[in-house]
């Protein structure tokens, strides 16, 4: 007796027909119909009552069905305890920065033997991931619904500026938003970053002024390195600005309230994704 023969067998007595048992399996009909034969020859009994109109289960048959579903139950328990984990696939952004290696080192702990991919994409396309399957996670900020996907709220991510070294304002131990009147801000296009666009201009709005447009750059790479020679400024994660190292920029907190947007973590609407208590109990982890 073969598991095949058990699975063609449950299909049919599930199906009560050969030909959609052959389609539920991906298989031709008489691979199905000779298997079953074999084991109805192995078993010396009768498990199908085959009329031209019909496909009934024998007595052998019903007695048969909940036996061969525990045995595939079983023998699926088998691989499963075998199996290597399944991995996680976690959608990021360059600017999570010291976050992410924190709740990383926190999950590695925590559940050791599960291999992490991280994919690093643009906002959209994480959430279409997240969405589609294709990723388990994602850290996003401030994002507006998707359907299909909920964000289970994280921490708030403040912002520091980012001026020239060599600027007075360089040296202060915090700044407010309207002494950045007189530079140009460098920001990334609304489209690419809506929530962080609308932050930032919104608060030089109520600090009562117009901010004066800078470069607009492919990377913060670029930015940065545009404000290392003349006088600009942008806004970076205070948790990204702790691991980037550029002697020409200056990254100067906010004066109280200052300015921050919330993480989230991005999951499908309605399947949990695996080791997803592990990976939260790790975000947590990292406030603490």
């Amino acid at each position: 007796m073969e598991l095949r023969q058990l699975t063609y067998f449950v299909a049919v007595a599930e199906e009560l027909h050969f030909g959609r048992a052959a389609e539920r399996l991906h298989i031709v009909q008489s691979a199905v119909s000779q298997q079953v034969r074999r084991l109805e020859r192995e078993l010396g009994a009768e498990l199908f009552d085959r009329s031209p109109r019909r496909v009934r289960l024998t007595a052998a048959g019903e007695r048969l069905l909940p036996e061969a579903r525990a045995v595939l139950a079983a023998a699926e328990r088998a691989r499963a305890a075998v199996a290597p984990p399944p991995g996680l696939r976690i959608g990021t952004s360059t600017g999570l920065g010291a976050h992410l290696d924190r709740v990383l080192g926190a999950f590695a702990e925590r559940a050791p033997d599960v291999p992490v991919e991280l994919f690093s994409l643009p906002v959209g396309e994480r959430l279409a991931r997240v969405g589609g399957g294709q990723l388990d996670a994602a850290f996003v900020r401030a994002v507006e619904p998707v359907p299909g996907v909920r964000v289970l709220p994280l921490w708030p991510d403040p912002l520091v500026a980012a001026v020239p070294a060599s600027h007075p304002l360089a040296r202060r131990p915090e700044i407010r938003v309207d002494e950045l009147a007189a530079l140009p801000l460098a920001l990334t296009e609304r489209r690419n970053n809506p929530a962080l666009v609308d932050l930032v201009v919104g608060a030089c709005h109520r600090a009562g002024f117009e901010p004066l447009p800078g470069p607009v750059s492919g990377s913060l790479q670029d930015t940065l390195a545009s404000i290392g020679t003349r006088p600009l400024w942008t806004v970076v994660y205070a948790s990204h600005a702790r691991v980037l190292h550029s002697p020409r920029v200056a990254f100067v907190p906010f004066e109280a309230p200052g300015l921050a947007l919330s993480t989230g973590l991005a999951v499908h609407a309605t399947r949990t994704p695996p080791h997803l208590d592990n990976l939260l109990l790790a975000c947590g982890d990292h406030e603490n």
